[in-house]
């Protein structure tokens, strides 16, 4: 388990983010349209996972803008959007917003899959006012499928490290 805060309250995660080296471990979340994605439908790509709580709040709608602008700039990278938000309010948010250049993905049925996406990458919150959320992290994958970048964001208030990992992609 992971010890994290929201505003300085401690919380705990399901796990830890998959080790640095490591083959990313395969998940199964929903699109836009319902449809079942997982880790092999990217294959041969560089991965950005942003992994947020809920759309509908600031910090994590700001990563979502940030990631969106910086994708644009990365020939052969796709950054995914996680999220535990229904896919309807994902696609909403990027509509208005006009964002093109990430894929948002929902985890809202990820207790009753398997692989458990929560579960696997460590971070489900499991306790706390958010228990069963995702928390904020971000996992950049290599086109072979490695872990190169991890970060647990230690507060849930605060915005990711995006340089590094921008850095790892390159």
């Amino acid at each position: 388990m992971a010890s994290i805060t929201l505003q300085g309250n401690k919380l705990e995660t399901a796990g830890t983010l998959p080790a640095i080296g490591s083959a990313a471990p395969d998940f199964k979340l929903l699109n836009g349209e319902l449809g079942e994605v997982s880790l092999k439908d990217y294959q041969g790509k560089k991965l950005v996972l942003n992994i947020f709580p809920s759309i509908d709040t600031g910090v994590c709608a700001t990563s979502v803008r940030r990631f969106n602008q910086e994708a644009a700039k990365l020939p052969g990278v796709q950054v995914l959007c996680i999220s535990a938000d229904l896919p309807f309010a994902l696609g909403r948010f990027c509509a208005a917003e006009g964002i093109k250049n990430v894929a948002t993905l929902s985890a809202f049925l990820d207790p009753f899959r398997s692989p458990s996406f929560g579960q696997d990458y460590g971070v489900r919150m499991v306790s706390g006012p958010l228990q069963g959320l995702l928390s904020r992290a971000v996992v950049v994958i290599d086109a072979g499928g490695r872990v190169v970048h991890t970060e647990q964001v230690p507060e849930l208030t605060q915005e990711p490290d995006y340089d590094a990992a921008l850095a790892a992609l390159r």
